[in-house]
């Protein structure tokens, strides 16, 4: 299954996180969401998640899954699906994260920004949240670094 994320951790690697909007750049610059490739991307990613291969654990507003451990294989990523329509936990960053967003109902945002790559900085923490709709978020986080607070 991890093929399916190829494109996504291709597009990451060696993406520096330290400037959100330049990385964001970059990444959209590797793998355009309004491109044929990411088309087919979330087509893929979709199916998995129908098939309940993926986010098949947890209730709403938070279905989830770790799709891998942060490997080789996985370019030093781990990968988590999630599938959201409202707050999650709170958690910090060590080593920022990417993230994948598919709209799957209404007019989503994640964090207030719409489908497509989502970056945050080393260091950075939050309450991650959709509104408006219905996500799938795939998360790379960077040697599968994640701290869950209670703030």
């Amino acid at each position: 299954m991890i093929d399916t994320f190829r494109p996504l951790l291709d597009a990451a690697r060696g993406v520096d996180l330290a400037d959100p909007q330049a990385a964001r750049a970059e990444l959209v610059r590797r793998l355009d969401p309004r491109g044929p490739a990411a088309v087919a991307l979330n087509r893929a990613l979709t199916d998995l998640l129908d098939a309940r291969r993926i986010a098949d654990r947890g209730d709403p507003p938070v279905r989830w899954s770790r799709v891998a451990k942060a490997t080789p294989e996985s370019l030093g990523f781990s990968i988590d699906a999630v599938d959201m329509h409202g707050p999650g936990p709170h958690h910090v960053h060590p080593d920022g994260e990417v993230n994948w967003c598919v709209a799957l109902e209404g007019d989503p945002r994640f964090d207030g920004q719409p489908a497509g790559w989502v970056v945050m900085p080393p260091g950075s923490g939050h309450v991650p949240t959709v509104s408006g709709g219905r996500m799938l978020i795939v998360y790379l986080l960077p040697g599968g670094k994640i701290e869950f607070t209670k703030a």
